[in-house]
């Protein structure tokens, strides 16, 4: 499937009137683009839930830098922040604690965050809901859709397809990181993503 284009698709239809979404975001650098690319499209509010995240510090490091980015990208722009307990992340990798980054633990990650967007997407009545997730090229953006359009169905509010890494999308998210000095973390989110990383750095030096 080209989620790329479904998206153009989508955008192309649109009329006079700005659709809602209800964005989740993971991080300010993969919101970066997805927020320039966007905000001229539909009226966005942005989701901040990511009980993967840890420890805390980082939890609050990752926000914090979000609404810097958006104030300084000059956008009326809403965020909302979801509860922050890391025992549901933990409750979902029960048992795949081991697997290796780009597994079924992250598919159950996503699915998680996802399932919260949407539930709040349809109780606030938006039009769409959709992640900032498929910008990375270490995630799986068939999974995000393929979990977004399962959810969009069970909650009826509909999921905003996308692969924001294509058409230099990941290019330009980076660039802008730049522009912004915003702090690029350099693992996912989770205790098992940050173990691998500093096992990586650990090698290499």
């Amino acid at each position: 499937m080209n989620f790329s284009k479904e998206l153009e698709d989508i955008i192309a239809s649109i009329g006079d009137k700005k659709p809602t979404l209800f964005l989740h975001a993971c991080c300010a650098p993969c919101s970066s683009y997805v927020l320039e690319y966007l905000s001229s499209h539909f009226d966005i509010t942005l989701f901040f839930y990511n009980p993967n995240i840890f420890p805390a510090d980082e939890y609050n490091k990752r926000l914090n830098e979000l609404k810097r980015l958006v104030k300084e990208m000059g956008l009326d722009i809403k965020i909302i922040e979801g509860e922050y307990n890391s025992d549901e992340f933990f409750e979902i990798a029960k048992g795949l604690e081991n697997l290796p980054e780009g597994g079924e633990r992250c598919k159950k990650c996503y699915r998680l965050r996802l399932q919260k967007t949407a539930q709040l997407a349809n109780s606030l009545g938006y039009d769409y809901f959709c992640t900032t997730l498929s910008i990375s090229p270490y995630k799986n953006a068939e999974w995000i859709n393929e979990i977004g359009n399962a959810l969009a169905g069970e909650l009826e509010v509909d999921f905003l397809p996308s692969d924001f890494k294509k058409k230099n999308g990941y290019k330009r998210s980076i660039e802008l990181s730049r522009e912004y000095n915003l702090y690029r973390q350099n693992f996912c989110g989770c205790v098992f993503s940050k173990a691998k990383a500093e096992e990586k750095i650990k090698h290499e030096g």
